[in-house]
């Protein structure tokens, strides 16, 4: 199933985003969800998803016994979901419940898009949607996952991992990096940023990110990769390479690599593109038709060079990202 698939929004009606919570579920990861899927959008003129909580009791004990959840409805608000929340719990040897496991394969089975963030990874897995497939878990998990789903492609080192309909998150913020992601397929890029603006969260970080990042202390002088990262951010049209970003920096193209492997999680190239594709993106969804212009005004250069990066990044064309996005969709 491609990313261009019935997994979008629906065109008719608001999709509906269902999260499972069951005991001993993380509470940061939902309130991710609440904050992304679940909050009004007062600022964006419209509301983005219909969001509801579910749980097979009626009282759910939370995480270390934190609170007691109360007043959801029960497992049935799942099979409406258009979006499944499966639950993450940290006791991930303990067996999940049958009933919680029944309705992720009911909702696998009719095509439901399902969301796993950090150990959601293994309600997933158990449930057996997993098999032969793609999927990320928080890093200090990875041998007992990889041990217990042997059949499961299990990707340890990145943030989150896009195969379609189901979706995989490391754990902890990697679930806001994989929630604003999943605004973008379905909205778009200048939706995702308004959405990220009112989260005081970056924008866009891709899934190939590492899930560790090494911050050592900085040694005078500042080491801080932000002057480097602005000053590029508003030359994005200009034919910046490495080497440029690394004479801006007063630095070796070595050193420059280490910095970004060490405070971004990725090289400098690939950020560069991946920061000209967010910008080709917005053009698109402003009003920009002529794709050549879109590429020149990116740093992209041709619009067959836009066209492959955009089907490998996105899923698909710029053309089928103009009819999903583009102003005559608003």
């Amino acid at each position: 199933m491609t990313k261009e698939s019935s997994h979008a929004v629906r065109s008719a009606g608001v999709h509906r985003v269902v999260v499972i919570v069951d005991e001993n579920s993380n509470p940061f990861e939902l309130g991710c969800a609440t904050e992304i899927f679940g909050l009004r959008r007062p600022e964006i003129g419209r509301d983005l998803y219909d969001f509801r909580l579910c749980s097979p009791e009626p009282h759910t004990l939370m995480r270390d016994g934190f609170f007691t959840l109360t007043g959801v409805g029960d497992l049935g608000a799942a099979d409406a979901a258009d979006t499944l929340i499966v639950p993450n719990r940290p006791d991930v040897e303990v067996p999940r419940r049958p009933a919680v496991l029944d309705a992720v394969r009911r909702a696998h089975a009719r095509g439901a898009r399902l969301v796993g963030f950090c150990s959601g990874a293994f309600t997933l897995a158990e449930a057996g949607v997993l098999d032969g497939r793609r999927a990320t878990a928080h890093w200090q998990w990875a041998d007992s996952f990889r041990a217990r789903f042997p059949s499961v492609w299990l990707e340890s080192d990145v943030l989150f991992v896009d195969d379609g309909d189901i979706l995989t998150a490391a754990g902890s913020s990697a679930a806001l990096d994989l929630g604003l992601h999943v605004v973008r397929r379905d909205y778009g890029a200048e939706v995702a940023n308004s959405v990220s603006r009112r989260l005081v969260f970056a924008a866009h970080r891709d899934g190939g990110q590492r899930q560790f990042v090494e911050r050592p202390m900085p040694d005078p002088p500042d080491e801080s990769l932000a002057p480097v990262l602005a000053w590029a951010q508003e030359r994005l049209d200009s034919p910046l390479t490495v080497s440029d970003l690394a004479a801006r920096a007063a630095v070796s193209p070595a050193t420059l690599h280490r910095r970004f492997q060490a405070q971004l999680g990725t090289t400098p190239l690939t950020w560069l593109t991946g920061e000209r594709l967010a910008l080709a993106c917005r053009l698109i969804e402003r009003g920009e038709s002529r794709f050549e212009m879109v590429a020149r005004r990116s740093g992209l250069g041709t619009a067959a060079n836009l066209r492959t990066l955009m089907r490998r990044e996105t899923g698909i064309t710029p053309s089928a990202y103009k009819r999903r996005f583009g102003p005559e969709v608003s």
